[in-house]
């Protein structure tokens, strides 16, 4: 059952965001729902298998994570990305937004600088202004259809006072996979002015045929000062049990950020949270392996029917991640006339691109982390009105 990706499952009712939280954000339920970013499919049966038997002890108090928790993610980043990380460099969270929170807090003074690249993951914004830093703005470049850094602009958000960098990889939402020869050129501009990067790796096993996800941490030198947030959330649909880490070979940086969790009061102990987390990775490859295969079906079952049928909206071509962000600006429409032609004409829910700052007019993300019938059905519904 759990690896039928065709399956409809019901979710109304189920105090879903995605499908009982239409009526909040886009002032109306009538919409088939593809934004916010979590999976309708059920997640690996070895999860569920482990809940289940977690939930059958009848005491659910504060828990520990113990060392199945911590080696099932070092076996996880060995086996998947090459990567050897040591049980001390392991800070658990409770989600990779409150670890953006907590890096702008522990590297940046009040007032210092924060780099964000947009159009990116909206959260990040907030991270930076609601503690009261400095947002310092790098927007990424579309060239030819696909995004890159503008290095020498980040150069010269480096020279403004800069003390951290919010980098997203694979990149959300416009789904690069950035190259070594693009990691390194971060890596080297970050040395050279002393910046501190946190890398946003939450969709990092979420890679389409082609590519490669290289962890930034893997290309840095041991001076560099790096920070690296991964989840199972995103890999295995359950960010609602709410549990990440962060890997952070410094010690330094370690004690930092254990002082801004300690001040903004976050812990990570959820029995059920941390049951999942070592089943997933533990048990959970065989699950990930044919969800790859169906989402880069649907991808490219996608980007075909846009452009026999709908050659107005063009796909970004995604290299990773379940999110595909759409340049509908041949649509000619306003950003607002955008959002009422998808929700109140096709009836589809997606994300306007405008929440993910400069870059995103004119632009929609779509969430295909769904039964194929469904992302047919909210294409058709488009077609149908233009």
């Amino acid at each position: 059952m759990s690896m039928d990706f065709d399956a409809i499952i019901p979710r109304v009712g189920t105090a879903s965001v995605k499908w009982d939280g239409r009526g909040g954000y886009f002032s109306t339920e009538d919409v088939l729902p593809l934004w916010v970013a979590d999976m309708d499919f059920a997640v690996p049966e070895a999860v569920s298998r482990a809940l289940k038997a977690r939930a059958d002890h009848p005491l659910y108090g504060y828990t520990l994570a113990d060392d199945g928790v911590y080696q099932s993610l070092i076996d996880w980043m060995r086996k998947r990305h090459g990567w050897e990380i040591r049980r001390e460099w392991i800070i658990l969270s409770p989600g990779v937004v409150p670890s953006l929170h907590a890096a702008a807090i522990a590297f940046a003074a009040a007032g210092e600088g924060v780099i964000v690249q947009p159009p990116v993951y909206f959260p990040f914004f907030s991270a930076v202004t609601e503690p009261q830093r400095r947002l310092i703005l790098n927007p990424l470049r579309l060239e030819n259809g696909r995004y890159a850094v503008d290095f020498e602009h980040l150069k010269q958000c480096a020279e403004q006072g800069a003390r951290l960098l919010l980098f997203c990889s694979p990149h959300n939402p416009v789904g690069r996979v950035w190259s070594e020869d693009e990691l390194g050129e971060v890596l080297a501009i970050a040395r050279h002015y002393g910046l501190v990067i946190l890398s946003d790796e939450i969709h990092h096993d979420l890679i389409y045929p082609g590519h490669r996800h290289r962890p930034t941490a893997m290309l840095a030198k041991e001076s560099d000062s790096i920070i690296t947030a991964v989840a199972p959330s995103k890999t295995f649909n359950i960010p609602g049990l709410g549990l990440s880490a962060l890997i952070v070979p410094n010690p330094q940086h370690r004690a930092a950020i254990r002082r801004a969790f300690e001040l903004l009061h976050l812990g990570a102990s959820n029995p059920f949270s941390l049951t999942a987390f070592e089943a997933a990775y533990r048990e959970g490859e065989p699950w990930l392996e044919a969800l790859l295969n169906y989402l880069t079906e649907t991808r490219d079952y996608v980007g075909e029917y846009l452009r026999r049928r709908i050659p107005q909206i063009q796909l970004i071509q995604p290299e990773g991640t379940y999110l595909l962000w759409l340049d509908c600006r041949d649509l000619g429409l306003d950003d607002e006339a955008l959002k009422s032609f998808f929700v109140h004409q096709a009836k589809v829910g997606m994300n306007p691109g405008t929440v993910f700052g400069i870059g995103g007019k004119g632009f929609m993300r779509m969430n295909i982390g769904a039964p194929r019938s469904l992302v047919a059905e909210a294409l058709n519904r488009i077609s149908q009105v233009l």
